[in-house]
């Protein structure tokens, strides 16, 4: 099947990508020159494990191709997919410019009966205003070509989106187009050959369900958040608390680690676009609103226990940090934890030695020159001269550290972790003092 990719961002180049590991002519578009430059030789501007290998082998085989040429761009596809960005406006809701402008193209530019999906996120009701937006070119064109309109929604998580898109655990598709279901199908059929998941609905239901899925996982995060929070009080280990209640078949054990926050391209803005959509039709979220307040509370905890422990001032204090990312597998350092907690460290006079093994050019990219951050080349030079030890990002390769060699090298013997990565009595038994989440700091060894 012939099929256009509007946007060569994270889900259009990852969407793409895979659907031409199936044996489908794949054309990605994009109005980005630098991108398409990028990937035409043989580079790719986001990072995702898998992807590069994935890109490499189809274009190779022909199945993959990259262009700027709307006209070249329209013309391929039977079946486009809108996968352009729907950044935050200042009042949360989303902003749908690029995905109308993609729409109007299609219009002014199609003469044979298109199915147009929409794999951005975006607000319920955006299916009929990109179906307006393409009957409204059409009908200043005077020509009268047939179209439909999809919902299917990307399910795909950063750092695990490949094999979340070849082993997917349900494939949405909104649609009231018969012609168009069936394409679709067509489309995912070589992703679920062993078990049925796709799942037919409404468009509008389709739309929701995606703001449903990531509002929920949001929430998880953030009661298990303000639990550990209530969890220091009460000298309780939220770690045990949550094996408690994930052996629950009912709750499950999936987004219930106690850190420093939730960031991302996905749950923060997901979060607002929802709120912001309930108060445009009358209905208070309640619930969401308390989950996106304590999310940005939580991001200020690792402030919190360093200020309390040093004080307000923090001129001379220098600081290793690990982690700039807001999870692990990605250089995606959007509404990050990090970046929270770099801007109150320096605000206070402090100093930052950081490292990330893939998101570091990104932080660069985000800080700039800022006077008082500086680089590490590995976890361990970050710790020179720092007087303690923070841990924002949950990579593996910081979870099984020489903890005898982060004592001899930190100029005090403290580390303030915000993903609970290591047992308590571990890191004080190698001389540590260790303070996570929701979890009690033992005594160090007399």
């Amino acid at each position: 099947m012939k099929i256009t990719m509007i946007g060569t961002g994270y889900v259009g180049l990852v969407t793409g990508a895979c659907l031409a590991e199936m044996g489908n002519d794949v054309l990605c578009f994009d109005v980005d020159a630098n991108k398409i430059r990028i990937l035409e030789e043989g580079g790719i501007p986001i990072y995702e494990p898998g992807l590069d290998q994935i890109v490499a082998r189809n274009v190779q085989a022909g199945r993959l191709k990259f262009t700027t040429d709307v006209d070249v761009a329209v013309g391929h596809g039977t079946v486009q997919f809108i996968a352009v960005g729907t950044p935050p406006d200042e009042d949360g809701s989303a902003d749908l410019k690029y995905v109308l402008a993609a729409a109007r193209n299609i219009g002014q530019r199609m003469n044979s009966y298109k199915v147009v999906v929409d794999k951005s996120t975006v607000p319920v009701g955006t299916a009929d205003k990109v179906r307006a937006a393409i009957a409204e070119e059409l009908q200043k064109r005077n020509v009268q070509v047939g179209f439909a309109v999809v919902s299917n929604p990307e399910f795909l998580k950063e750092g695990a989106a490949v094999e979340d898109f070849m082993k997917p655990d349900r494939i949405v598709i909104g649609a009231d187009d018969e012609q168009a279901v069936f394409m679709m199908r067509a489309i995912y059929a070589p992703f679920q050959r062993n078990s049925e998941r796709l799942i037919v609905m409404d468009v509008r239901s389709a739309e929701l369900t995606k703001y449903a899925a990531n509002a929920m996982l949001a929430t998880r995060i953030s009661f298990m958040n303000e639990l550990a929070l209530l969890a220091e009080k009460l000298d309780a280990d939220i770690e045990l608390v949550r094996r408690g209640i994930g052996s629950d078949p009912r709750i499950g054990n999936h987004f219930l680690y106690a850190g420093c926050g939730y960031g991302g391209s996905c749950f923060p803005k997901d979060v607002k676009a929802l709120i912001h959509t309930a108060g445009q039709n009358g209905q208070g979220l309640r619930v969401l609103q308390a989950v996106e307040e304590a999310n940005e509370a939580q991001k200020e905890v690792i402030t919190n226990k360093v200020v309390q422990r040093f004080g307000q001032d923090l001129a001379g204090r220098h600081f290793a940090l690990w982690g700039l990312a807001f999870k692990p597998n990605t250089d995606d350092m959007r509404d990050a934890p990090s970046r929270v907690l770099i801007h109150d460290l320096l605000s206070r006079g402090a100093t930052i030695s950081a490292y990330d093994p893939v998101a570091i050019t990104e932080a660069k990219r985000v800080f700039g020159n800022q006077a008082g951050l500086s680089y590490a080349a590995n976890p361990m030079a970050a710790l020179e001269g720092a007087d303690a030890l923070l841990i924002v990002t949950e990579w593996k390769e910081f979870r099984s550290p020489d903890f005898d060699r982060i004592r001899a090298t930190l100029k005090q013997p403290l580390v303030f972790d915000g993903r609970n990565l290591y047992e308590p009595q571990l890191v004080a038994a190698s001389g540590l003092e260790y303070l996570p989440i929701g979890r009690p700091s033992p005594a160090l060894p007399a």
